[in-house]
């Protein structure tokens, strides 16, 4: 079955966090919003189907977790990924950052160190100081454009009060699929410095085409055993505001701590259509999702030419996962502010502020490319025309 990525849906009026920042917060209606991590495309049929015959029951009370969807998961991480994971070592929560923040607080006391690599998802920030915890940051590495983890930084930051390290894999914003021998000297570190590896794996099934993921618990018994895996379909089949994730450990103790914080904060009763979501997404999403990662390689292929072609003033961040790209803006010569406010007013386009995800990534802007290519057209032509003005 042909899957069709190329009709543009409209989301407006549809309640889209996405579609709706501009018109609410800006007063503008007519920008293309390319922020937010979520697709501008349907869920698979499957998963819509099986949601609309849920919903045409008409009873929509408290809900239970049935044991076909936890085994839809295991399947879906051993055909998919190779990793044998088994039932005793599944948790849930509503979300991926609920669980981080449910981590912290399970793995660490107020004041411990807790360790990100930068620039990253900055809910990872939040996690950690709003939770009463240290921040230590590692700056990534940067070569020719291609970040890479600095080893040898990330073992300075580590004092004798850091309890836990978030590893973002696939990360985000920057685009890396980490190698295995990348993830294993990590993992070695984490064991040797007795660090708690809190690993978010959310963007696991979008990789380009000459990458794969591994995920970080199937490199050792050693490493597993102090690893906790944050993963969902909410990216991959874009079905993120059904609320429903998954957190892996198979340490016991691990789990229990988090399933101890999980139900301290009242969360116990599961999400009726993420569970029915998640079951259909990982039983009948395989060959949606190939497709998508074909036509999202196509996006990535467009703007990396467009942007080298067009704009020299900018340098695009050629990601090897996630749908996300970073862009470098810095030849532009604008303050962040005044960037996406250029960006924002001129160019009618909205985008995530690089400074957002540290400052490592001042100057720069994230790009959402998940989207029928003609937008993505549009997107970069009205860029090209604002830049193009601005020179003159």
């Amino acid at each position: 079955m042909r899957f069709d990525f190329d009709t543009v849906l409209d989301r407006r009026g549809t309640h889209s966090l996405k579609w709706d920042r501009c018109p609410v917060d800006f007063g503008l209606d007519d920008v293309i919003p390319m922020w937010v991590a979520d697709m501008d495309f349907a869920a698979p049929p499957a998963v819509v189907e099986a949601i609309a015959r849920r919903a045409a029951h008409g009873a929509y009370g408290y809900a239970s977790v049935p044991e076909s969807m936890w085994a839809s998961a295991i399947d879906w991480l051993r055909a998919r990924h190779g990793w044998a994971v088994e039932r005793s070592w599944l948790g849930r929560a509503p979300g991926v950052v609920p669980a981080l923040n449910l981590c912290v607080r399970a793995f660490t006391e107020p004041g411990d160190g807790i360790l990100v690599q930068t620039p990253v998802y900055y809910p990872f920030f939040h996690a950690v100081e709003r939770n009463g915890r240290r921040l230590l940051r590692s700056p990534l590495a940067v070569d020719d454009g291609r970040y890479r983890m600095d080893f040898s930084d990330l073992e300075r930051r580590i004092d004798e009060r850091t309890r836990l390290l978030i590893l973002c894999s696939p990360h985000n914003p920057v685009g890396r699929v980490w190698t295995r021998e990348e993830l294993e000297r990590l993992g070695e570190i984490c064991v040797r410095r007795n660090l708690i590896v809190l690993s978010d794996e959310i963007h696991m099934d979008l990789v380009m085409p000459g990458h794969r993921h591994v995920p970080t618990a199937s490199l050792s018994p050693a490493l597993a055993e102090r690893t906790v895996t944050l993963l969902a379909p909410s990216k991959t089949f874009n079905v993120a505001s059904l609320n429903l994730s998954l957190v892996v450990s198979s340490n016991p103790d691990l789990l229990a701590r988090y399933e101890a914080e999980f139900n301290a904060a009242g969360l116990t009763i599961a999400s009726l259509f993420g569970t029915v979501a998640l079951e259909a997404a990982y039983r009948h999403g395989a060959e949606w999702l190939d497709q998508l990662l074909a036509y999202l390689a196509g996006n990535v292929e467009f703007a990396d030419r467009f942007i080298g072609e067009r704009l020299p003033e900018l340098r695009f961040i050629r990601p090897e996962g996630t749908y996300l790209a970073l862009v470098d803006c810095r030849k532009l010569g604008m303050p962040q502010q005044e960037l996406d406010e250029f960006l924002l007013r001129q160019a009618r386009v909205y985008f995530d502020s690089g400074a957002w995800f540290g400052e490592e990534s001042a100057g720069f802007e994230r790009i959402n490319l998940a989207c029928p290519r003609a937008r993505l057209a549009e997107a970069l032509q009205r860029l090209e025309r604002a830049i193009r003005a601005r020179r003159a």
